[in-house]
């Protein structure tokens, strides 16, 4: 494993369901997270963001009020979001491509299926922070490039050639508290 210091992580974790919530933060736990923040649904995270300021949000996707998807949407593209790059995992039972797509094109840095496993906890975690994509930000969409493949495997159209795309390779610094 990387020399990843998860004491020094600080996670938001957003679920409704107390019972889920608890075994996502007890997973955490055992990689070492110290610093883990709990909210019970999207109003309660967005009001607590500014002051946790954390290094990556493990969100769930259905929630009464606003969704997981408005959420990643408002991180993204609300002037009064504290970090739009910021790195969300969206966590949800919904796993057909259709929702996975959906995840994607909030703005979504991973997706993981529930139940969650430690190992996929674990893995989507890793890729987040050792492996960030560069952000993109285009007339319709702003987050994480969507495209997983490296460029040189690609042998298609050039898509974005056409489009208003900046690519934005390099995150802003994090604030410190």
């Amino acid at each position: 494993m990387s020399g990843l210091r998860f004491d020094r992580l600080r996670i938001l974790v957003v679920d409704d369901n107390q019972h889920m919530r608890k075994l996502v933060v007890t997973i955490l736990q055992a990689f070492g997270c110290t610093q883990i923040i709990e909210a019970i649904d999207g109003e309660h995270a967005w009001s607590v963001l500014n002051d946790a300021n954390p290094d990556v949000i493990l969100l769930d996707w259905q929630m009464a009020g606003m969704t997981g998807l408005e959420f990643v949407k408002k991180v993204r593209t609300d002037p009064a979001s504290p970090n739009p790059f910021m790195p969300i995992i969206m966590l949800t039972g919904h796993t057909h491509i259709n929702h996975v797509r959906m995840a994607r094109d909030a703005g979504a840095n991973e997706f993981l299926a529930k139940p969650v496993s430690v190992k996929a906890v674990l893995s989507r975690l890793m890729a987040v922070i050792e492996h960030p994509r560069p952000f993109v930000r285009s007339k319709s969409y702003f987050g994480p490039c969507r495209r997983r493949r490296p460029m040189d495997e690609y042998s298609g159209p050039e898509r974005r050639a056409n489009d208003d795309v900046a690519v934005l390779d390099d995150l802003p610094p994090r604030k410190q508290q």
